[in-house]
């Protein structure tokens, strides 16, 4: 079992960070010195992926510029002498093959997924969620295909959380431990009330799934907000195949809320080399003149 192919699907609207997002993608908000995307598509490579997919839809044609060669500008910059900056441009459109289709109809992450198929061509395929960001040594996705080469099965990734959020995520029964940090798991169901959860664990939004999705994705009725939603199609396939749940380690970040955007900002500057010394002093100046 080879994982060399992911889909990233963003095709949702934004509503969360409007204004922002009338008119740029929330996806190429920026984070920092790249767009939140950017960061996504680098861990799908760091986890060995060769091709990539973007599921988009109207409104979206940043996203298919930004990992496009930008000819005018590189010359412009090569004219100026900037050859450090005109390497950078060209690097992002060279990071990994990257394809894009459109989801037509907001029919949900179900429908998206789907919109899929002949793009992955019968392979297993990582799904990396385009409002998730994640921070760890070693990228979440590359934990997930570990997981789901070693065992030859699905493999979703999973963080316990309070009984606040679980409801608003998706739960996960939990069976034997299969390695470090992974699980099989028998069901799962999405956004179940306190009585309907079936753990702690909620899945967080990056995935390893088999071929067998698709099909299954096919005969799925609408569920919650009348969409196609994944988590159905996945209940049924960990029913019919081996399916194991990776409680991963790193930090993640929900960039689609502003909080969860704000928090990423701050973190992800902490961590810059050029950024970070400037803005952790500026914090500690702040805090003092707030009296902390």
């Amino acid at each position: 079992m080879k994982v060399r192919k992911a889909i990233i699907p963003a095709a949702g609207l934004g509503t969360r960070l409007l204004p922002n997002t009338k008119s740029i993608p929330k996806e190429m908000l920026p984070l920092v010195d790249k767009p939140v995307i950017q960061y996504i598509v680098e861990e799908a490579v760091a986890a060995g992926i060769e091709e990539i997919l973007i599921i988009t839809n109207r409104g979206k044609t940043p996203i298919e510029d930004y990992f496009d060669y930008a000819p005018d500008l590189e010359e412009r910059l090569l004219a100026d002498g900037k050859e450090d900056e005109a390497r950078t441009v060209r690097a992002v459109a060279d990071m990994a093959d990257v394809f894009f289709v459109r989801q037509k109809e907001t029919k949900g992450l179900g429908h998206a997924i789907w919109r899929a198929k002949n793009f992955v061509n019968g392979e297993p395929f990582g799904i990396l969620l385009g409002d998730d960001i994640m921070l760890s040594k070693k990228p979440v996705l590359h934990q997930l295909v570990e997981a789901a080469e070693a065992n030859a099965c699905s493999a979703i990734a999973v963080r316990e959380v309070p009984d606040e959020l679980i409801v608003k995520y998706s739960s996960v029964k939990l069976e034997e431990q299969l390695g470090e940090r992974v699980y099989r798991i028998s069901d799962m169901n999405e956004k179940p009330t306190l009585e309907e959860k079936l753990s702690q664990y909620a899945i967080l939004g990056r995935y390893v799934l088999t071929p067998g999705i698709f099909d299954i994705l096919e005969h799925t009725p609408p569920g919650r907000n009348n969409e196609i939603q994944l988590t159905d199609a996945m209940r049924t396939l960990c029913r019919r195949e081996p399916m194991c749940a990776v409680d991963f380690e790193g930090r993640r970040y929900d960039t689609g809320n502003l909080k969860g955007y704000l928090e990423s900002i701050i973190d992800f500057a902490l961590a810059n080399p050029e950024a970070g010394p400037w803005l952790r002093q500026f914090i500690i100046d702040k805090a003092r003149s707030f009296g902390a």
